[in-house]
């Protein structure tokens, strides 16, 4: 597998171009959450959270290139990720951090970053696998909350619900390009990404399973530090 060795991500990725290349159809397991990484929050609730937000990412990232099934037999490739550790938000501090950022713009228009503690993080490994069993694409990847661009959110599990759709977006872009996601500039999303990240109904009906993203409405709630799940309210309880 190639390294990936960054100040804030880590990663290690297999891609296999020639099985990627033949694949038409895919089916989304529902990610778990590991034993260990389960320990790290106090509401199991909080952790199934963060694995929907994945498997959310990753059913619309594939949608690109692949059609989502809703049967793993009418699939050629399985996907399944699992999380392996999440570092708690400190959610006081996360508070705090909003309420500084909050009072600051009432002075001045220009942002103020969060305060650089008690800050989150995700690590998550996946794999995607052919009918016949084979490896076609695995990652094992971990990244932390950076303080300029992750909000503070008065949640354990505020900054790694935001890194959620950072590792989907990662891992479902090596599949539908059969390349590294690391390297190269910025591509604007397409039109069906751009929709269903704002919240609208998503390609293929197999993600509905998932839940639609709050988009606009979690932005917003974002901003003011409230914790993810009091804006998002779907996808199914991720058991452990």
């Amino acid at each position: 597998m190639t390294k990936v060795d960054g100040r804030i991500r880590k990663a290690e990725y297999k891609a296999v171009p020639q099985d990627l290349n033949q694949t038409k159809t895919v089916y989304i397991e529902p990610t778990m959450v590991s034993a260990f990484a389960a320990r790290s929050v106090k509401e199991p609730s909080d952790g199934a959270l963060v694995a929907n937000a994945i498997n959310r990412a990753l059913c619309v990232g594939v949608s690109d290139r692949f059609q989502v099934v809703d049967s793993m037999q009418d699939a050629d490739l399985v996907v399944h990720a699992t999380v392996t550790r999440i570092v708690p938000t400190n959610a006081t501090m996360a508070g705090v951090s909003t309420a500084t950022s909050l009072g600051a713009s009432f002075v001045s228009p220009v942002p103020v970053p969060r305060l650089p503690l008690g800050l989150g993080g995700l690590a998550v490994e996946a794999e995607a696998t052919t009918k016949a069993g084979e490896q076609a694409a695995a990652m094992v990847w971990s990244k932390g909350a950076n303080f300029v661009t992750t909000s503070a959110r008065m949640s354990q599990v505020g900054d790694a619900y935001s890194l959620a759709s950072s590792f989907g977006n990662d891992f479902s872009k090596m599949l539908v390009t059969g390349k590294t996601p690391f390297k190269g500039l910025p591509k604007f999303p397409s039109y069906q990404k751009l929709k269903s990240n704002l919240g609208g109904k998503p390609k293929y009906h197999a993600c509905e399973r998932f839940g639609r993203d709050p988009g606009l409405m979690d932005f917003a709630a974002s901003q003011v530090g409230l914790p993810p799940s009091w804006t998002d309210k779907s996808g199914p309880k991720t058991s452990y």
